[in-house]
């Protein structure tokens, strides 16, 4: 019942978004740009890539394709940049966009995520200010915007969104003998995938995350109970992990208060 609920809310906040787009005049997002190249349509990349456009048809991001006269429907090329200069030369590497190589067509859009990727902490997707970064990963690494959901994982795949951090972050994965719960319910529970102002990308500061989930009850101007003990002398070193009490946050195979 709650999953129905959720698919429910989502296909609402699309057609939202889908009536918000097509009911405006003017040019909301515009395709990059090649140099001399005009637009050919998604039939003309259908003759190569072919199973790209098949799928394409029943992805999220299909349903932001205008189909009203004053829409333009370029499809593949509202990404990927007009592909006519691609096409004569029988696909030469350089004359169409790679959104995997670079971000800048994502955010054309998506313009939160370009300020999330600016925080302090954030994965390396783009170069940061004064070169200090260079980008690693890129937006396909995680989504895949030709087909079905665009978060890998998501929607009614089998496969959940822990399993497309977990290709990185092999250390997390598990399994444990004691499991930190909050696992079950996705990486994302703790951590902005995107970027975040706090170390490791933490949704929150400090213990202020785990007391989120965890319990605090003050029977007393002394007395601090979290998990059924006093922590009134704990709190102030720091976070739940980072003062050295609960080090394995996501699942330890020795101690069950995850302490190591």
């Amino acid at each position: 019942m709650r999953g129905s609920y959720a698919r429910l809310v989502i296909v609402v906040a699309m057609a939202l978004l889908v009536y918000a787009c097509a009911s405006v005049s003017r040019t909301l997002v515009a395709p990059p740009k090649i140099a001399g190249a005009e637009f050919v349509g998604s039939e003309a990349c259908a003759d190569c890539h072919e199973s790209k456009v098949v799928r394409f048809k029943g992805s999220t991001h299909s349903l932001l394709v205008g189909m009203e006269d004053k829409a333009i429907n370029i499809g593949c090329e509202s990404c990927h940049g007009p592909g006519s200069i691609h096409e004569e030369s029988g696909g030469e590497r350089g004359t169409i966009v790679n959104p995997r190589r670079s971000p800048e067509a994502c955010f054309e859009c998506h313009l939160d995520k370009r300020a999330q990727f600016s925080l302090p902490h954030s994965h390396p997707v783009t170069t940061g200010p004064l070169q200090l970064t260079t980008a690693k990963v890129s937006c396909a690494d995680c989504h895949d915007p030709h087909e079905g959901a665009a978060v890998i994982g998501g929607g009614t795949e089998l496969t959940s969104q822990a399993d497309t951090c977990e290709r990185c972050h092999v250390a997390q994965r598990g399994p444990f003998v004691y499991e930190h719960e909050a696992l079950r319910e996705g990486c994302v529970t703790c951590h902005s995938p995107h970027g975040s102002p706090n170390a490791k990308m933490l949704t929150e500061r400090n213990a202020t995350l785990c007391l989120k989930c965890h319990f605090q009850e003050q029977i007393d101007p002394n007395t601090i109970l979290i998990g059924g003990r006093d922590h009134s002398g704990f709190l102030p070193r720091g976070t739940c992990f980072s003062a050295g009490c609960h080090e394995a946050v996501h699942g330890s195979n020795v101690d069950s208060s995850l302490r190591f």
